[in-house]
């Protein structure tokens, strides 16, 4: 890391300190209806600094974020693109988050290596061509699956997924998601309780 990263990284956990002290004091009835869709609510910087380690041991990774949102996890993502060589696709649907985010990445430093794609997921996934060896999935959980489906045949040998939020909020989504990637051949998978619980699963070449 840098001071330019560092710098943006500070911006973020400010603002992640705020909004968790504005969901703790304000009632339900105080939230509009996109209060959600405002809010950060991104990884925090334990899984952030996880997925960083990994992506930076891949050689030169294809790195593919789902859910680019405000692009906290994706500075992450696009440092150890930088360092190993590699490139961060994220895909993001709504293009004022993927605006922001890309604003946050030239702050960073870290734009020329990110390419932002803003539309549906599973559809931007289509497009992809294969070789993707490391992918960050954190977006609405009920897509969990359609997206395991629709990036799994282009996933290189060695290829590492992270999954975020399978203890919190959890849910039957995520539980299907667990089941559904333990049950891909070829994959090997653990659940650590780091931030929200992330789903940890690598593609074995050999056994698919």
């Amino acid at each position: 890391m840098d001071d330019r990263i560092d710098a943006v990284l500070d911006m973020y956990h400010e603002r992640m300190h705020a909004e968790r002290e504005l969901r703790n004091n304000a009632a339900p009835a105080d939230r509009s209806e996109d209060w959600r869709d405002r809010q950060l609510l991104a990884v925090g910087p334990e899984t952030g600094r996880l997925i960083n380690i990994i992506a930076r041991s891949l050689e030169t990774p294809n790195i593919l974020e789902i859910g680019t949102s405000y692009g906290y996890s994706g500075i992450w993502l696009a440092e150890a693109a930088r360092a190993s060589g590699g490139r961060l696709t994220t895909l993001e649907l709504k293009d004022y988050k993927s605006a922001y985010a890309r604003d946050m990445a030239t702050k960073a430093g870290l734009a020329d290596h990110v390419d932002f794609k803003v539309g549906d997921a599973v559809q931007l996934i289509g497009s992809l061509p294969r070789g993707i060896d490391f992918v960050l999935l954190d977006l609405w959980k009920d897509l969990y699956v359609p997206c395991l489906e629709a990036f799994y045949p282009l996933l290189n040998p060695g290829a590492v997924i992270v999954a975020d939020n399978i203890l919190y909020p959890g849910g039957e989504p995520v539980k299907r998601y667990v089941s559904a990637v333990r049950a891909k051949p070829g994959i090997t998978s653990v659940l650590l309780p780091v931030g929200a619980g992330i789903e940890v699963s690598r593609f074995e070449p050999t056994a698919r």
